[in-house]
């Protein structure tokens, strides 16, 4: 089961950062005046050899409606980030970004028009709708004027006018990102390797990615964690968490709101794991988390 969990960008730097990444580049284009020039275009890539152009391209929206709908979608699919920790989220934004690109090129050298393809980060946002629509369940369904609805119809219906926001050339970036989140699916050149493996990047990899995306928060919260392990030296066998402490030493450990364990629930962890988690991070929902994450 999977939710949206808690509001903000908690346990969610990532997402943090493509979206203030977004915003910036989508004002700045739009007060130079040439917001349409942003995308794409055969002319760019094939004539001007103009690669650089792909940059700004896959991070700036040039109008308010694919703003607004960008927005509440990559807001949305930050859940995918707390179900699987930021940095084997980075491997997934990373590889549909550079797939849905190579696909935008690709189908322009196939068109070999002159018309300019809709920019913004629609690679990852539809590359997102793959797990969503395979993982995330159907929770609650209901009825409007006689039409069946579920509780991701809204999700998929902003995605939708996100997609034909700019007719064919905003369906074509849609439909790359598509494709590049069902090859991540399917662990085409073994990227899932990363993620389910604990395989890490080469060390220069490592560093942009953590430049890019990985907020300082995030290595104060894992320096918490260990701070908090050896603390409480709590053991783990077969990296699992298996025993429930009431106290660690001589240290009271308070019970675990019920609200917590529900939220940790709801990113796909156990419920026991959960509560163990937060006993041992003294009820900190983000150092728990990454106790979890780090325990699968």
């Amino acid at each position: 089961m999977m939710h949206a969990g808690p509001t903000g960008f908690r346990n969610a730097p990532v997402t943090r950062t493509l979206v203030i990444t977004s915003a910036v580049l989508s004002v700045t284009s739009a007060v130079s005046g040439r917001p349409r020039r942003l995308g794409l275009s055969f002319q760019d890539i094939f004539e001007n050899h103009d690669l650089l152009k792909a940059i700004p391209s896959v991070f700036a929206f040039s109008s308010i409606p694919e703003l607004v709908a960008g927005f509440y979608l990559l807001y949305y699919f930050r859940v995918f980030e707390r179900q699987i920790g930021s940095n084997k989220y980075s491997v997934f934004v990373l590889f549909c970004i550079v797939a849905s690109t190579f696909f935008e090129i690709l189908a322009l050298a196939l068109l070999k028009d002159s018309h300019v393809l809709a920019s913004g980060p629609y690679g990852l946002i539809f590359a997102a709708f793959v797990p969503f629509f395979v993982d995330v369940p159907v929770m609650s369904r209901f009825r409007v004027l006689g039409i069946n609805f579920t509780d991701k119809s809204i999700v998929y219906f902003v995605g939708f006018q996100l997609l034909l926001c700019g007719w064919k050339w905003s369906f074509i970036p849609g439909m790359c990102g598509v494709l590049a989140g069902f090859l991540y699916f399917v662990n085409a050149f073994g990227i899932r390797r990363l993620k389910l493996d604990h395989v890490q990047f080469p060390k220069k990899v490592a560093s942009v990615v953590s430049r890019l995306f990985l907020s300082s928060s995030t290595s104060s919260t894992h320096n918490s964690t260990a701070n908090i392990r050896r603390n409480a030296r709590v053991p783990y066998a077969d990296h699992r968490v298996q025993h429930n402490y009431s106290s660690v030493g001589h240290i009271s450990m308070p019970e675990p709101p019920e609200s917590s364990i529900a939220t940790l629930v709801s990113m796909g962890f156990d419920g026991n794991a959960a509560r163990q988690a937060l006993m041992q991070a003294r009820n900190d929902l983000n150092v728990a988390t990454n106790i979890l994450l780090e325990a699968q």
